[in-house]
């Protein structure tokens, strides 16, 4: 698969063979140095791990992460060319053990002959964890210098053995000036401008989404067209249609954005969380998983601070269900506001898990003996029940009794903020401590 390309600084581009036929434009482009590739100077700068590990001359196992279109093939092959290593290509889609096996042995003779391989290895997310295995032994023994490219988090998609051998490097999408070089080195490769004003070249820019190669194809449908002067946004429009957000619902993108609009309900910001819902709701997600995590973002991080932001959220997704889209996806952008906007409190989450890591201690502690109901005399005899106190029949509705087990000292897990109704609720519970205190100590 074709990545990231740039007119080499020398302005020469790996042009094709006297006689041969046309190539896309992103194949011209091709940087033939690694200094060329446009976008990745965190990685291939001097001071880049990339950049550092060729001045040394101790090239290690790569993993390349990063976005389609941003240069992970063609830094493979430069890669080989920096090292003298034979340059060998496979895609986990269409690769199976049978085509391993043939590749393991030719490297292995190379080996053997004195000469090293690089295997890039396209989508290795894809290969299953037996089939990572089979690439272990060839890198321990230096039979292969494996550069795998993915598009999703190799925390999630690859093996721990196969990550402790190899770095990870990570590649950015590219920036709109990113972007504008390339579309200039683009303009220098066919000898003539763009037929798009100021506006219309941004928008030709914005389509591209951070991918280098989608651009290159952009501009090659661009410049393919008979057209009198510089076309303005509008008329780009009604020629070329933006391309699909990069959104993958079970993958990387998912996890992501729904960690962006959590985060920025968190943040109380509500201009950043209708943001992000909307780019999740343009990538085709299912507003019913959205009205769900937004119900969580209420329970989680709102909490009793505004015991109406749970019922805002619930009446939303009624909304939802009653209306279906696109109508009742503003209820859901509603509900994300008033969560925004909203005090905040994780108090209640919070003496939830501390109540859960304390159960989980204490194991099978039974409860005190005077709160367990006795309606047998047996349970009587064991002192079920004896010197219960009925709190309706105590001063203030309240009898401060022991509630833990016997053995146990008594639990703090719920901490109110002062904030919302919280507040209310920590002066009520210090009112309850302070009359704990008088009763038990009486």
């Amino acid at each position: 698969m074709a990545d990231l390309f740039d007119t080499p600084a020398d302005g020469s581009t790996d042009r094709a063979p006297s006689g041969a036929g046309p190539r896309p434009l992103a194949d011209r482009l091709r940087p033939r140095r690694l200094d060329a590739v446009i976008g990745q100077d965190h990685v291939l700068g001097p001071e880049g791990p990339l950049g550092v590990m060729l001045a040394s001359g101790s090239l290690s196992s790569l993993i390349l992460w990063g976005p389609p279109g941003v240069g992970k093939t063609t830094i493979a092959r430069l890669l080989a060319d920096e090292t003298d290593l034979a340059f060998v290509q496979i895609s986990a889609i269409f690769t199976g053990v049978p085509e391993l096996r043939k590749v393991f042995e030719a490297a292995r003779i190379r080996h053997a002959n004195g000469q090293g391989t690089l295997l890039f290895v396209d989508e290795i997310h894809r290969f299953n964890k037996a089939q990572q295995d089979g690439f272990l032994p060839h890198m321990e023994d230096g039979t292969i210098l494996l550069v795998g490219a993915t598009t999703e988090n190799p925390s999630f998609e690859l093996n721990a053995a196969l990550l402790s051998r190899a770095q990870v490097m990570v590649l950015n999408r590219l920036t709109p000036r990113d972007l504008e070089r390339l579309a200039q080195s683009a303009e220098k490769e066919l000898d003539r401008p763009l037929p798009l004003d100021g506006p219309a070249r941004e928008a030709l820019l914005e389509m591209a989404d951070g991918d280098g190669r989608a651009l290159l194809n952009l501009i090659e449908q661009v410049m393919a067209w008979k057209v009198a002067g510089p076309l303005d946004r509008e008329g780009l429009a009604t020629r070329l249609m933006r391309r699909a957000t990069k959104y993958d619902k079970s993958g990387d993108e998912h996890y992501n954005l729904i960690s962006a609009l959590h985060k920025s309900v968190r943040g109380s910001d509500p201009d950043a969380a209708l943001y992000w819902l909307a780019r999740m709701m343009k990538g085709g997600e299912d507003p019913r998983y959205l009205a769900r995590r937004i119900t969580r973002m209420a329970v989680e991080d709102i909490g009793l601070a505004d015991p109406q932001a749970q019922a805002v959220c619930l009446q939303a997704w009624e909304t939802y269900e009653r209306l279906g889209s696109p109508e009742g996806e503003l209820a859901l952008g509603q509900a994300i506001v008033y969560l925004a906007l909203a005090p905040k409190s994780n108090a209640g989450y919070a003496a939830f898990k501390n109540a859960m890591s304390a159960a989980t201690k204490t194991g099978s502690e039974p409860p005190p003996k005077h709160i367990l109901n006795a309606p047998t005399s047996l349970m009587k005899e064991q002192g079920y029940g004896e010197g219960y106190a009925y709190d309706h029949d105590a001063e203030a509705g309240f009898s401060g009794q022991n509630y833990f087990p016997e053995s146990m000292k008594r639990g703090v897990y719920y901490t109110p903020v002062e904030r919302g109704f919280e507040r209310e609720l920590k002066r009520r519970l210090d009112y309850f401590a302070k009359l704990r205190d008088k009763r038990q100590g009486g």
